[in-house]
């Protein structure tokens, strides 16, 4: 009795995809919806590098998020592959090429292998540092290539390297964008019930691949929310609540002061920013605690932890 050969875990590229893995840009941008096929894309780019002898990374956000990869990699060289080196996710191919799949959960445990080529995985949802203090430094002693590939998720670094690519005075870039039904195998009727099911905004940023300017934001619609007269500082005999929303690089900080004595209670003032370090971040969220005279804040510390938050408690008691 025959056996039929096990269906291969990289399936072909279509001509969308093949355009893309054929062209010479150096750097490339795949803003595409969900299941367009980016990770096909970025599998067949990935094992054609490294089976000419390049030393290989796939980097994705986090952990779990790059077991799928990993898994098609691995079935894809399983003559070759080595179960000791299962834990490194690591695979050398015979002709002195490599492939490694690795999380960016701590970007310092990326730092110091030059490569010849990187597949930045949901690159949206990676820090700016993992590319420019970590894997961009990786592909300069070799001239390596990079391939990110993403939803979109709001018009953060991966929103400004896709308009990088649409430059052309910046010749070593090139940047595309598909939405999910650009891929012929996911039925029209699919596409339309999300759209039926979904929020606008969200079925825009992940089914159409639009970079969607509240995308990566937890306050949203703030401006229209504020429907009472702004105030720059506290009113006498009012009272005060703030809510902050903690991020330093990729998304904005958000602080929201609530005036309690209005009736209904009302947003009155409003700061955002990022890209600061957080001493001056805590510094800047006191002072602003302190103008208002706030009674309570309300702080999201997701992603940050408990130190940041212990040190805004200890300069607002300092403050007092």
């Amino acid at each position: 009795m025959s056996v039929a050969p096990a269906p291969s875990p990289i399936p072909p590229l279509r001509g969308d995809q093949q355009i893309i893995a054929e062209h010479p840009a150096r750097f490339k941008v795949v803003a595409c919806g969900r299941r367009w096929g980016k990770t096909t894309l970025g599998l067949a780019m990935a094992s054609a590098v490294a089976q000419a002898g390049g030393r290989v990374w796939w980097v994705a956000p986090t952990y779990g998020l790059a077991f799928h990869p990993w898994r098609a990699l691995r079935l894809a060289h399983r003559d070759i592959w080595e179960a000791k080196l299962e834990s490194e996710r690591h695979i050398d191919l015979p002709g002195g090429g490599s492939l490694t799949v690795k999380s960016a959960d701590d970007p310092d445990t990326l730092r110091g292998v030059g490569l010849d080529f990187v597949v930045l995985d949901e690159a949206a949802f990676l820090s700016e540092e993992t590319w420019t203090a970590v894997i961009r430094p990786a592909l300069s002693d070799r001239n390596g290539r990079a391939l990110m590939i993403s939803t979109p998720r709001g018009r953060n670094w991966f929103w400004q390297a896709y308009l990088r690519g649409q430059d052309p005075f910046h010749t070593e870039w090139h940047s595309w964008t598909y939405p999910t039904g650009a891929n012929p195998l996911i039925l029209p009727q699919e596409i339309e019930e999300a759209r039926a099911l979904l929020p606008e905004r969200v079925f825009r940023q992940e089914y159409l691949a639009e970079f969607v300017e509240d995308g990566g934001t937890v306050f949203r619609n703030a401006a229209q929310a504020a429907t009472a007269s702004p105030q720059d500082r506290a009113q006498a005999g009012h009272r005060y609540i703030m809510g902050v929303d903690l991020a330093r690089r990729v998304d904005f900080t958000v602080c929201a002061v609530i005036d309690l004595s209005l009736d209904p209670p009302a947003l009155v003032y409003l700061d955002r920013f990022n890209q600061i370090d957080w001493q001056f971040q805590i510094q800047r969220i006191a002072a602003l605690a302190e103008r208002f005279g706030v009674e309570q804040i309300m702080v999201d510390q997701t992603g940050v932890g408990d130190p940041v938050v212990e040190q805004l408690r200890q300069e607002l008691n300092r403050r007092r």
